[in-house]
């Protein structure tokens, strides 16, 4: 049977009757119990419980719905000494990457757990990939494979020339995953050519549980993925606040842990993440409609979206300035918006868009359309 620590997907409030995936439509269409497990951080946990609690149907053969990742000190930039901050203490403490999967199932017991209710393979993606759906032919394809990992793939467009892309190392012939943060930076010009590195990886990951206990048995829990180092500020809100280092993995880097590791092409319909509030943007308009499976579907090509981050970073800042609501791309190219532009209600974009900094705020009124040389009635 195949496991699916698979996190639900976003949109309006789905449905999670079932399965996981909005809708209740996998368990029913595969006629598997297909259970759910979120790996939360000790930020997320007691909203994403909260949050599940009326659906008390998700639970499958008494497996938990969530295990918990680990969590180490930032690192003061200036000395490598942890930060101390009592303006907010928590944020003294980061996450160890998305790469600390392995082990919070190991230690956790969510691992064994699934061994021993009879679970074989997992399907994992990003909490904010809302197109990774769980899929009864990739699992189908993945268990005859017999292959210990798999990568699912997808080909890099202009957008997708910073990020995760896999290469294959020389001295050995495997198969890398590569961050831009662990990219020499005299090699970056050739790590974004996406003729040379066609292929990102999307994050959705496949494995064979028993492989992986096997390999974390050997390794007392932790497998050896590459370290990625990551500079912030201490605070991600206040750019001001002092620069920390965190240490961190990533879960997909596990391809070369694995003999016999694979990777898939996949549609970019199965990678459709939700990272910045550019893409919340377009997630918000109507390039894309929800089927009855909860599942988005893009009515038109995506526009290329670049919003100020000096006034549209945070969630609280975006929502202000699109308060009447996201205005219509399906007519557009791209949007770029420069200062500080609040919009109106029923903005239409067209082609290839521009707002210029405006010098203060400024509004895009009622009904306008904005295009190439700005607003227009």
């Amino acid at each position: 049977r195949a496991a699916a620590p698979h996190p639900p997907e976003g949109g309006p409030r789905p449905d999670l009757d079932g399965c996981g995936a909005p809708g209740g439509a996998a368990r029913p269409a595969t006629g598997a119990p297909l259970p759910l497990l979120l790996m939360n951080s000790f930020r997320t946990q007691a909203d994403t419980l909260a949050a599940l609690a009326p659906h008390d149907d998700l639970a499958v053969d008494d497996l938990p719905l969530d295990f918990l990742q680990n969590r180490e000190p930032k690192l003061l930039a200036s000395d490598l000494t942890p930060v101390d901050w009592p303006a907010d203490p928590e944020l003294e403490w980061c996450p160890p990457g998305h790469g600390d999967l392995y082990t919070a199932l190991y230690a956790s017991g969510a691992l064994r757990a699934l061994l021993d209710a009879g679970y074989r393979y997992a399907s994992v993606s990003n909490s904010d990939n809302l197109g990774a759906a769980p899929d009864a032919a990739m699992a189908g394809w993945f268990a005859a494979s017999g292959a210990p990992f798999a990568a699912e793939v997808a080909r890099r467009t202009p957008a997708d020339r910073k990020g995760g892309h896999l290469v294959v190392r020389r001295s050995d012939g495997r198969l890398v995953l590569r961050e831009t943060a662990q990219t020499p930076a005299d090699d970056q010009d050739a790590a974004a050519d996406i003729g040379r590195h066609r292929y990102f990886n999307t994050n959705n990951l496949w494995f064979d549980l028993e492989a992986l206990s096997t390999e974390l048995d050997r390794t007392g829990g932790v497998l050896e993925l590459p370290l990625i180092k990551n500079t912030k500020t201490v605070d991600p809100t206040d750019p001001s606040s002092p620069e920390v280092v965190q240490i961190e993995s990533a879960m997909g880097a596990a391809v070369e842990v694995f003999d016999g590791a694979v990777a898939i092409e996949v549609g970019r319909d199965r990678f459709l993440p939700v990272k910045t509030t550019n893409d919340l943007l377009v997630l918000r308009s109507d390039v894309y409609d929800l089927d009855d499976a909860y599942r988005f579907v893009a009515r038109t090509d995506a526009p290329f979206v670049d919003l100020d981050p000096a006034h549209y970073k945070t969630i609280a800042a975006f929502d202000a300035r699109f308060d009447d609501g996201t205005p219509s791309l399906r007519a557009a190219r791209s949007l770029t918006v420069r200062g500080d532009w609040t919009f109106g209600s029923g903005v239409t974009v067209t082609g290839e868009a521009e707002l210029a900094d405006p010098g203060g705020s400024a509004r895009v009124p009622d009904g306008a359309v904005v295009g190439p040389d700005g607003v227009s009635a």
